[in-house]
């Protein structure tokens, strides 16, 4: 997703840092519970299996679940942030799921693309950028607000279908975002940022991420095609290159915290 705007990137990592600190007792909450968790990663086999035991192992197993890990909310993450941001990509801690078909990361990326809130979103950042006079070129107005929806629509479009769909579907890369959900607040910040350089393989191993950091860069050179010309220089292009990967790693954040969050304060499901 790319944000064109100077001062929208740090309006963003002050907003995703609160979240984040309000999840702080959840995440001190989940630190006693799993004290004992040695992985590093999610869905670790080990991890896993010795979870399985556990749970065959429990008389609860045979009869009805308990109520309480029914209706717990910690680590799952929902559809829509908010009933309204998607987060379809967003995978709950400790949830396998089977690798995507090049049609379901097709599916993805137009989900992401063209939801009622992504229109809605774009106007936003359109009369933001408009508001702070980001391209004079545009001009104000409504034909000027015009310029800015259609170009930051047209920036937001290719890298989701870049990062989401192309790259992954030729790569056999998942672009889900597996959230960790255990371990100290450093450790939790570190690994979700740190997922814009590494992912998974449709086969479930680790990898760097090129379809993140090549499809944003392809991204930011495309959309050099349609931006006035003081904006197709190799530095505005790399600026937006790094503006694109460097917000994917604050939403990939958000997404890791969103469970702790809605948990402790909102309790959607």
């Amino acid at each position: 997703m790319y944000f064109p705007f100077r001062f929208f990137p740090q309006w963003i990592a002050v907003v995703v840092l609160c979240l984040a600190w309000l999840a702080v007792p959840g995440c001190n909450a989940q630190n006693a519970v799993l004290s004992a968790d040695t992985s590093d990663t999610p869905d670790a086999p080990s991890v896993v299996a010795a979870q399985n035991v556990a749970t065959q192992s429990s008389p609860r197993a045979q009869g009805q679940p308990a109520a309480a890990d029914t209706n717990s909310l910690e680590g799952k993450q929902t559809k829509r942030i908010l009933g309204i941001v998607p987060n379809f990509r967003a995978v709950s801690v400790d949830v396998k799921l089977p690798s995507e078909s090049v049609k379901e990361k097709f599916l993805g990326a137009t989900q992401d693309s063209f939801d009622y809130s992504s229109f809605i979103f774009v106007g936003i950042l359109a009369g933001v950028g408009q508001w702070e006079n980001s391209y004079p070129q545009f001009r104000q107005g409504a034909a000027g607000y015009g310029r800015y929806y259609w170009h930051t629509f047209a920036d937001q479009t290719d890298e989701n279908y870049l990062v989401e769909f192309i790259l992954p579907s030729a790569l056999r890369q998942d672009p889900r975002y597996y959230t960790l959900g255990h371990g100290g607040i450093l450790k939790r910040t570190v690994y979700s940022f740190s997922r814009v350089l590494i992912t998974r393989t449709d086969s479930g191993n680790e990898t760097f991420n090129a379809s993140e950091i090549v499809g944003a860069g392809a991204a930011a050179g495309i959309s050099g095609l349609y931006y006035p010309s003081p904006y197709k220089t190799w530095t505005k292009t790399g600026q937006r290159w790094l503006t694109n990967v460097s917000l994917d790693g604050a939403t990939f954040i958000f997404k890791e915290f969103w469970p702790d969050i809605n948990n402790k304060i909102f309790h959607q499901r």
